[in-house]
């Protein structure tokens, strides 16, 4: 293997984490979203000769990763879903711990989002890309980014019942037990 085959070798392992991200982000699901970074890789690892070196590898992976999502989509709209959802009732696992809890409450919120805001979403806030990067992935206007995203963060603040920054994170259900208590305190000295 070549210096360049060894540096797109790397490019690609590197990218491994945020692509299984923005996978699950678009098919909630762990396994199909393997699949879809697993497809990703064999894509550009045989198309490798396409690739336009001094460009963004990233953005390339994310397109290919987001045409192959889309492509298995309309495929699969013929499936026969488990609407009542027994089958799913039965995979499920209740979480151990709160934090758990969260997690699955912001995912369920995420997956509620309509498709096109939580990509734009999972892109910049997840995955660090500007708009621009993100822009050129989905091929909209940068504008069209912005707007999906601040939709999307809305959207998501509305579903999770986020009102202000203390309304989130691992302190907050404890937080107004802790100030009136802070508050006796003070008023006791």
């Amino acid at each position: 293997m070549d210096e360049a085959g060894r540096r797109m070798k790397d490019d690609l392992l590197g990218a491994v984490p945020a692509l299984r991200a923005f996978a699950m982000s678009l098919s909630g699901n762990p396994d199909r979203a393997d699949d879809l970074v697993q497809e990703t890789l064999l894509k550009a690892w045989g198309n490798r000769n396409s690739f336009t070196p001094g460009t963004n590898v990233s953005a390339w992976l994310f397109t290919i990763l987001r045409n192959v999502f889309y492509s298995e989509h309309r495929k699969r709209r013929r499936e026969v879903e488990d609407a009542d959802g027994q089958m799913a009732a039965r995979l499920a696992t209740h979480p151990a711990q709160d934090g758990h809890m969260d997690l699955a409450d912001f995912n369920t919120a995420l997956q509620k989002l309509l498709p096109d805001q939580r990509e734009a979403l999972i892109l910049i806030g997840g995955s660090g890309m500007s708009y621009e990067e993100a822009a050129q992935i989905c091929g909209c206007a940068v504008g069209t980014i912005k707007s999906r995203v601040n939709r999307a963060r809305n959207r998501l603040a509305e579903l999770l019942s986020v009102n202000t920054v203390g309304d989130f994170g691992p302190d907050s259900r404890w937080r107004p037990a802790l100030s009136q208590y802070t508050r006796a305190g003070a008023d006791e000295r």
